[in-house]
């Protein structure tokens, strides 16, 4: 018990000391938010320096596009990759609410930030990547197959994703609060990220349960195909059990095995 509550407390130190709140849009954002009130900001999370691989993730946490699960699927997550020499980038983005725009130029700008403070945080500005979880996973993925110049991530990573948009098998909340449940078949696609794959398209890790029954594995399995189809380096895994929401959770069957697969395939490029 005294060794538990020792590592507790460390990780809480930890946390305290390494990360910082920067406004994403202190001018204004191009496209306003229907709410005033939701604004988007990034908590960063930096290794020691000696701990410093050059890599930073831009971390998108999950929430059907009305909401945020920050903390599994978020912050939690600073202190693990920063174990790893990674840099962590916590991405509060703002909810559409009518504005689809308004969640990628956020994840966009995240990216930019980055690159453009890549000197100051030890960062390599050609090793940063972006990862989401569920709704999260769906923003990381229009992101890296959508996204030009210094917005564009040099690698993505995505747990239990939306990726597509097309009403048989995406995540209905997640569809209908960004683009509407009578949106055009038109705007369907352009968001439908199996159908924006080519061959600049980042590296992907994508890791999903076989037995979700919020968003549809299918999701995740017409992505990897795809990125295989055009020749993009992707690694997908299939747990057998966990359903959706596991993120960082010890409750996860398969947490070990999670963190172990995830330090493989990044010691692998």
């Amino acid at each position: 018990m005294k060794k538990l509550l020792t590592s507790a407390l460390l990780a809480v130190a930890t946390m305290a000391q390494a990360q910082q709140r920067i406004d994403l849009w202190p001018q204004g954002a191009p496209h306003p938010s229907s709410n005033p009130q939701d604004t988007a900001f990034v908590t960063v999370f930096l290794p020691e320096a000696a701990k410093a691989t050059g890599r930073a993730v831009v971390i998108c946490p999950g929430g059907g596009y009305t909401h945020l699960a920050m903390n599994h699927e978020g912050l939690e997550w600073g202190p693990v990759f920063n174990n790893m020499g990674i840099a962590v980038i916590v991405l509060k983005y703002r909810m559409p609410r009518g504005v689809k725009e308004v969640p990628f130029e956020d994840a966009e700008e995240a990216i930019r930030l980055v690159r453009r403070h890549a000197a100051e945080w030890n960062i390599d500005p050609r090793q940063v990547g972006i990862m989401g979880s569920s709704a999260g996973g769906h923003l990381a993925a229009t992101t890296a197959t959508h996204a030009t110049g210094n917005a564009k991530p040099d690698f993505q990573i995505l747990f239990y994703p939306v990726i597509t948009m097309d009403r048989s098998f995406t995540h209905k909340g997640s569809h209908d609060f960004l683009l509407g449940a009578d949106a055009s078949a038109e705007l369907e696609q352009q968001y439908s990220n199996e159908k924006q794959v080519n061959g600049q398209t980042p590296r992907a890790l994508i890791v999903v349960s076989g037995d979700d029954h919020v968003v549809p594995p299918l999701n995740s399995i017409s992505y990897y195909l795809t990125l295989q189809a055009n020749h993009v380096p992707a690694a997908l895994h299939v747990w057998p059990t966990g359903d959706h929401g596991w993120g960082l959770r010890p409750s996860f069957a398969y947490h070990a095995e999670m963190l172990m697969e995830l330090k493989t395939w990044l010691r692998s490029f």
